[in-house]
């Protein structure tokens, strides 16, 4: 167990899909409609803001995934709602969980990007987030008029040019530049616009935002990029990071890296949280814990799984005993040697049959806790206490009894040790994160 800390966990609920395991929805007990049902969705995040949750993150797609049919009808996440739709709608029915959504720099403009975030930031009193992405899959350039997907440089070298124009639109005005005086007839003082007239390699947009700067200044700025130009990214402009590291080692690695890039731009390393993403198993017990991932995997259909596990092998697996542990002649490949490796070795350690590993890989591979509160907790704990995580986004496997399992059982056991808030201290996502609300660039 680690040391005592004074630093607190921050958590953010992974909500789009409401899971990331392609079985889910076939939980014994689960909503099968649980991503796209608005009582659900309500009485989810009214939970997670019970249990004083910092966000409720929306990730986004902008196409319907490149996946074989088999997997396609198998798929949960062909229908699910608009993140900003939804979120207005939610951030009415709560008062101080964040509401974090993605929106692409690749297949939007900034005009809209800027209106859209201040409007929710306004709307919710100031628990706006905005996850900036690029947009990795190449299916989605043919939804918006290009038959191929710009390359991954020049999505990079917008979207920094796009976080430029968004948060020069944000400060349009001075914060008392609405002066609504009745008796004299005056609405705005005129010397507190600003009319951004920017033109760029990328972008041309003159301004100003036809909306108020937001509550917080600016919308909390997430991002998700893991390459080096993705890391460069975040250490310019993110105040949280959304990743995907499989293991400690791995996380202390780019928490180090995209921090100290931080520091090397002039900015505080405290002001970038680094939230990976955790699939969090919840039993009484560890055994009981795992019992109810292993039951969760067996609920990924073989063919979609075994596929999963071919391409990760490097080898088809489809020839295999399903039943049988995996064979220890496996042809060498070109294929990951890391991955591979970390398969097989993942499969020795655990016991796990063909079947069972394929399924685990096709039902979500990342990082995972699995265990009692108690021992959760203890790993949590090293991870902050280690710097290889300033919090966790929560990737709940099935709901709505895995985020009970979450917000009842294993946030108690946090609070309890002193990890993680007994009750909010603020009413904006930025007080919640420990962020300071930045300066207008035109008027501070």
């Amino acid at each position: 167990m680690a040391e005592p800390t004074t630093k607190k966990l921050h958590l953010t609920a992974f909500m789009r899909p409401v899971s990331l395991h392609t079985g889910a929805w076939r939980y014994p007990g689960a909503y099968a409609d649980a991503n796209f049902n608005l009582a659900h969705l309500r009485s989810f995040i009214q939970e997670l803001e019970a249990a004083k949750f910092d966000a409720f993150f929306m990730a986004d797609h902008l196409a319907v995934l490149n996946m074989p049919v088999e997997a396609l009808k198998r798929s949960q996440t062909l229908t699910s709602f608009e993140p900003f739709t939804l979120l207005s709608a939610l951030s009415v029915v709560t008062e101080k969980i964040g509401l974090a959504a993605t929106a692409s720099t690749t297949y939007d403009e900034p005009y809209h990007i800027a209106r859209r975030f201040a409007s929710l930031d306004h709307l919710s009193n100031g628990r706006a987030g905005w996850n900036i992405v690029t947009t990795g899959n190449p299916e989605s350039s043919k939804n918006f008029g290009r038959e191929e997907h710009l390359e991954h440089g020049e999505r990079y070298k917008r979207a920094r040019e796009f976080y430029d124009v968004v948060t020069g639109l944000w400060d349009s005005y001075a914060d008392d530049a609405f002066i609504r005086d009745q008796e004299t007839g005056i609405f705005t003082n005129p010397d507190k616009i600003h009319v951004l007239n920017h033109k760029g390699d990328e972008l041309s947009v003159r301004g100003p935002l036809n909306i108020a700067r937001p509550v917080q200044g600016w919308p909390v700025i997430i991002q998700a990029g893991q390459s080096d130009p993705g890391r460069q990214l975040a250490a310019e402009t993110a105040e949280a990071v959304f990743c995907s590291p499989r293991n400690l080692e791995a996380s202390k690695e780019l928490y180090a890296d995209i921090k100290g890039r931080a520091e090397a731009v002039g900015r505080n390393r405290n002001h970038l949280k680094i939230l990976p993403a955790a699939f969090i198993v919840v039993g009484d017990t560890v055994e009981e814990a795992k019992q109810k991932r292993l039951k969760l995997d067996s609920l990924v259909h073989y063919d979609s799984a075994i596929a999963s596990l071919s391409v990760t092998l490097g080898s088809d697996a489809s020839g295999f005993d399903p039943d049988a542990p995996l064979p220890d002649d496996i042809p060498d490949t070109n294929a990951s040697k890391t991955g591979r490796a970390s398969v097989i070795k993942l499969a020795q350690e655990e016991g796990l049959t063909v079947r069972q590993l394929a399924q685990r890989l096709g039902g979500f591979a990342g990082l995972a806790f699995v265990g009692t509160p108690s021992t959760i907790a203890d790993e949590m704990a090293v991870w902050l206490a280690e710097d290889a995580a300033d919090g966790f986004t929560v990737v709940f496997p099935f709901l709505p009894q895995g985020l009970d399992d979450v917000t009842r059982k294993l946030v108690p056991e946090l609070q309890r040790r002193g990890l993680f808030r007994e009750d909010y201290e603020g009413t904006t996502l930025r007080e919640h994160l420990g962020l300071p609300r930045p300066k207008n660039r035109f008027f501070d």
